[in-house]
């Protein structure tokens, strides 16, 4: 019996390793600690290039980077040998690290002697791909053997 399908999938590009074919896409939100308005124009363009220089450690790609005064958003490709979360612990590590030891002066009036940055929680979330109605529909419609 064939049967027509009524879902169509888009096309997407994908990378594989050695046994698998993948495309993780996530959207990352860091918030600074308190939301304090502390980023400039020139501290951002920094934490860009160290999030991008990161995410190449850790075999990843920053798509897409941009943020306001007291937040970031990234768009993340990871490899399925990455665990999102210890990527983001890392990245927020570094980030503030570095962030806090070039522009220590214009960050002491934000946050005295303190060594914080970032604010503890984040945002992660799934994106691309098919919609999740698309996905469910193709799912119930597999042929299933009897």
């Amino acid at each position: 019996m064939t049967s027509l399908y009524s879902v169509t999938m888009t096309t997407q590009t994908l990378s594989t390793l050695h046994h698998c074919v993948y495309n993780l896409n996530y959207h990352l939100v860091l918030v600074t600690k308190y939301r304090r308005r502390c980023m400039t124009g020139p501290m951002l363009d920094r934490l860009e290039a160290i999030c991008r220089n990161t995410a190449l450690k850790w075999e990843c790609e920053v798509l897409e980077f941009n943020g306001e005064a007291d937040h970031v958003h990234l768009l993340l490709a990871l490899t399925p040998k990455v665990l999102p979360s210890a990527f983001v612990n890392n990245l927020k590590t570094v980030t503030s690290r570095l962030l806090r030891k070039e522009f220590a002066e214009h960050l002491k009036r934000y946050y005295w002697s303190k060594p914080v940055f970032w604010s503890r929680s984040y945002c992660i979330l799934t994106v691309g791909g098919a919609p999740l109605s698309v996905l469910k529909q193709y799912i119930e419609q597999q042929e299933r053997p009897e």
